[in-house]
Order: structure tokens, then C-alpha cells, then sequence
């Protein structure tokens, strides 16, 4: 060990550093395999108090078994875990973590009240139900029973037992499943109102638009292992290129490949999605191979655009 770079090394043979004990995050070298399954192959991501990062990839990726390696939810084969510098389990303890997980549950006769009754009890110094259950919009309905509440329901109320220990760090797995448009909406807007105060936020989710309208940092995994890093700006500028969107009626997806300035093809009944190393070539070809295609439109990579890029190990 260096001068440069003072350092603990933990039980797990893993070099911790300062900035790993000042990160509200620390995961390093984490790996886990479920029989011949390689779930997290090696994970490294250190993230600050006061930032939100959206966590993405494709099903499979890893995102959830490192998000429960973090909670101390599963035991990793090999890395470590430091949360605040803690231990997952002190600083949950400490009430400095709250989770809203897709596993697990609640009891169906319990209300949405007495759920997160149960919950601030696990704690030293928890919110008042009441303002829990308000900053979730839900107090309207935390009379019901969870088994008779709708998917968008149950989620705030999952939303408020993860919100009444006031924690430092929350972390979300696919948080705004279920609900409708303005049920996102308004959860987000709810969760901008928490990080105004500085709060760390780590999320997965599905809906691309969300990580870019919420997330200061974008991390993207595929096979376990972490593929990109960085704002939203950083993250689609590793993808050269634009997207072409057209209605092609006929189109043959094998004829689109071949077009030249072409990456990726997406085709969805007559709405063709060409993903483009070389857009103005792309575009001379489409028009010369396909004289019905209409509604053309040509647009700068978008996340999406550059997650499928990404995600499909073509580039």
C-alpha cells in the first residue's frame, strides 16, 4: 500500500479506502453466483451522500442482487458492503437505510397504517406515521387493508414504510411499478421534495425516462458486471450516432440491417427504429430502398436509444 492511497484491507481481502469510508455507498469487488449462474460479476460503485442514481439494465443484468448484496439482504461470495461506512446491518440499524423492494411483502389484513406503525417501531428516531404516510400519498387510504388496496396503493405504502425511519440513503427497486401516469408523477414529485435536503437516492427502474428526467448519474449493467458510469450525457456519448425513425410499411428487418451507417434495427408493426453509426448515409439508403417510407424523423441518441446499444454487447 502506497502513501498515496491510505487503505484498510477488510476480512474479504478487499482494499477499502477514505473515500470509500466517506460514501454513502461503497460496494467493491462483488460477486455472486446461484449454482451455474453468474448473477454479479464483480462490481465495483461508490456513490456520494446527496446523489441520485438510477441503476438500469436489462432483466438479468444483476441490478436486484446487488441491490439486496447492499442491504445485507443476501450475503455476497466475495466483496464488500459499506453504507455511510457501515456495515449494512448497523446502518440499517441506525435507520440511516430505507428500502422499497419488488420481494417481499406485507400481511394482507394489516392497513396501510398499521404497516408503517410496525415499521417506524424498528427504529430511534422515525417520522411520525402520519407525515410518512402523507409524504407517500397515501394517508387518504391508510385505513385499508393491504390485500384489498390497488398495485399503485401498495406501493406508497411500501413507499411510506421506507420513508419513516428518515433515512439518509433510499433505495428503490423498480419503485413506480403498477402505478398509472399520474401516480409516477406525483411520486416523483415526492422524492424530489426528499432530496431537496441532501438525501442519497439509488433506484432501478425500467422506465428509461425517469432515470433521465431524475438521475444526476446513470449506471448501466449487463451480465453482472458494470458496463457505464456517468451523467446521461456521458452514458448515450459512448453510443456514435443518431436515430432514424420512420413508418415503413413492408419493411424486411434483414434488408434494414444491411443498409449502410446501420448499428441496430427495432421494428414494431410499421415503425421501423434504426439506430445509426452514420445517419446521413443511413438515410439516403432507407429512402432509396424503401420509397414508402413516411413520417421520417431523424433525433440525437437518446438514453433508450443508447441502453439498447449498450445493453446488446454490439458496440
Amino acid at each position: 500500500m502506497s502513501e498515496a492511497s491510505p487503505g484498510i484491507r477488510s476480512h474479504n481481502d478487499v482494499m477499502l479506502t477514505d473515500a470509500d469510508a466517506g460514501a454513502a455507498v461503497s460496494l467493491r469487488g462483488l460477486h455472486k453466483t446461484f449454482g451455474q449462474v453468474r448473477a454479479v460479476d464483480g462490481v465495483d460503485l461508490l456513490i456520494a451522500p446527496g446523489e441520485v442514481v438510477a441503476l438500469l439494465g436489462p432483466n438479468g443484468a444483476g441490478k436486484t442482487t446487488s441491490m439486496e448484496m447492499l442491504l445485507g439482504l443476501t450475503t455476497p461470495d466475495r466483496g464488500e458492503v459499506r453504507l455511510f461506512g457501515r456495515t449494512s446491518a448497523r446502518a440499517t440499524a441506525e435507520g440511516l437505510v430505507g428500502a422499497m423492494l419488488q420481494s417481499g411483502g406485507f400481511l394482507n389484513e394489516m392497513t396501510g397504517r398499521e404497516i408503517v406503525q410496525v415499521m417506524a417501531a424498528q427504529y430511534p428516531e422515525p417520522l411520525r406515521v402520519r407525515d410518512a404516510l402523507e409524504r407517500a400519498g397515501i394517508a387518504g387510504h391508510a385505513g385499508l387493508r393491504y390485500g384489498g388496496m390497488s398495485g399503485g396503493q401498495k406501493q406508497r405504502v411500501r413507499f411510506a414504510a421506507a420513508l419513516v425511519c428518515d433515512p439518509d440513503l433510499l433505495v428503490l427497486d423498480e419503485p413506480t411499478v403498477a402505478m398509472d401516469v399520474q401516480g409516477r408523477r406525483d411520486f416523483w414529485d415526492a422524492m424530489r421534495a426528499y432530496t431537496d435536503g441532501g438525501r442519497t437516492v439509488l433506484f432501478a427502474t425500467h422506465y428509461l425516462a425517469e432515470a433521465q428526467d431524475f438521475a444526476d448519474r446513470v449506471v448501466l449493467m449487463r451480465a453482472g458486471r458494470v458496463i457505464a458510469d456517468g451523467s446521461v450525457a456521458e452514458v448515450t456519448s459512448r453510443v456514435d450516432g443518431r436515430t432514424i425513425s420512420a413508418a415503413v410499411p413492408g419493411a424486411d428487418v434483414a434488408k434494414l440491417r444491411e443498409l449502410p451507417g446501420v448499428g441496430l434495427v427495432e421494428r414494431r408493426d410499421e415503425l421501423v427504429t434504426l439506430h445509426c453509426l452514420d445517419s446521413d448515409s443511413a438515410l439516403r439508403a432507407l429512402l432509396s430502398a424503401f420509397p414508402q417510407a413516411r413520417d421520417v424523423s431523424v433525433t440525437a441518441m437518446s438514453l433508450e436509444a443508447a441502453f439498447v446499444a449498450l445493453t446488446s454487447g454490439k458496440v
